[in-house]
């Protein structure tokens, strides 16, 4: 199986041991706590899991800085995002302390981790400025992942975490959510050597469905990974339950029995664009997949990235020999009414924009509303009726 990226083996930072766990629990009601903001809490879980293997914990204000600009840690490994705990005010947090850390998205605030405080730094506005813009290639706070970064506060509070919960993914979405470790000993029971992964934060219509189809087919992929994130979106995206749902309806009527996982992560959207797209590349190799499908403006928002940055950047940005999983390079891909079927439209030169099947997401949301069927050519009926009863309930 692949190895995990910057390792031999995972470094997943939950507590498994339950009575270590419990133990460690009680300690956290002794201790000074913090809430965490939810981007901090998703990474939390994140770390827990394994996806952010070999990181030990939350970065420093140095690692952040070195991060965005260069890639990599102080340390010299390869990294895209800056993995961050950020509060208002560190009052009462001192370093060398053990830190409790509370859950922002669960109510009454439980402890979902332990923190041995390393670092309590201030940014500056100058540090904020750098990290925005190396991350998200702007500082326009129209942009959702700027907002949401700068809205975290100033205060950074570094260092190694023991996790002790997984949030609210591990039982609202118990069906779906997995850990990295969870996906691999998945992969090796079903004895997958090859695994593309499909990153979503969408229900998957007829154009991702063959997207999946094409990529097992160019890669020789003994079976497909659909990795949907259940973190917070921006308004007006379709909930974590409802894709779920619509997107288990598809893989079950339209897929082969076995050949593909469908699972979940516990993370916060970032739209950051090409650096998110590696660090999907960086937590998909971390979960046992050696390959990821990255399409069209992956993780991408608005026009702040060009259409294929996100798969320019593993050519320009990534160092060779930094990762060990493979890119399958997307383009957008629709039904062609002049083939019958769905296509790549890089694949369909003689093509005109009339001989695809497109619609815009505001024309879904706008059909869906109303209750009117989408065309079987854009999305698979069972699919559509999942996706039209959410908007029906929405506009109720």
């Amino acid at each position: 199986m692949i190895k995990p990226h910057g390792a031999e083996s995972l470094t997943p930072l939950y507590v498994v041991e339950d009575e270590s766990r419990a133990n460690l629990i009680r300690e956290a009601e002794q201790l000074p706590s913090m809430q965490l903001t939810s981007a901090a809490a998703a990474n939390a879980v994140m770390l827990g899991g394994g996806y952010f293997t070999p990181l030990p914990g939350f970065m420093d204000r140095a690692d952040a800085l070195q991060v965005a600009e260069s890639m990599h840690t102080v340390g010299g490994l390869f990294w895209p995002v800056p993995i961050l705990n950020l509060t208002h005010s560190a009052a009462g947090i001192e370093t060398g302390a053990r830190l409790a850390l509370r859950d922002p998205n669960v109510d009454r605030h439980p402890v979902m981790a332990i923190q041995s405080v390393d670092k309590v730094e201030t940014l500056s506005d100058d540090d904020l400025e750098e990290l925005v813009q190396q991350i998200f290639r702007t500082n326009d706070t129209k942009h959702p992942g700027v907002s949401a970064f700068l809205t975290q506060g100033n205060v950074l509070v570094s260092g190694a975490l023991q996790v002790l919960s997984f949030s609210y993914f591990a039982t609202e979405f118990a069906d779906t959510f997995r850990t990295a470790y969870q996906i691999r000993d998945a992969i090796e029971r079903r004895g997958w050597r090859k695994v593309v992964a499909f990153q979503t934060r969408n229900p998957m219509h007829r154009a991702h469905e063959e997207l999946c189809r094409m990529a097992q087919a160019a890669t020789g992929a003994d079976g497909i990974v659909i990795h949907m994130l259940l973190g917070k979106l921006k308004p007006g995206d379709i909930p974590a339950p409802v894709r779920d749902a619509a997107i288990r309806k598809m893989v079950d009527m339209y897929f082969p029995a076995n050949t593909v996982l469908i699972t979940g992560y516990g993370f916060d959207m970032l739209y950051a664009g090409p650096r998110e797209a590696v660090l999907h590349a960086v937590f998909r190799q971390n979960a046992g997949c050696t390959h990821l499908i990255v399409g069209r403006d992956h993780a991408g928002v608005g026009d702040y990235y060009g259409a294929f940055d996100a798969q320019t950047i593993f050519d320009d940005g990534v160092p060779a020999g930094a990762l060990q999983i493979e890119i399958f390079r997307a383009d957008h891909a629709a039904y062609s009414k002049k083939l019958g079927r769905v296509v790549m439209m890089r694949d369909a030169p003689d093509h005109t924009e009339d001989d695809f099947v497109i619609l815009s997401g505001t024309k879904v949301r706008e059909m869906l509303s109303a209750g009117n069927p989408l065309p079987e050519e854009f999305a698979r009926p069972e699919v559509a009726q999942i996706l039209m009863d959410h908007y029906r309930t929405q506009s109720a």
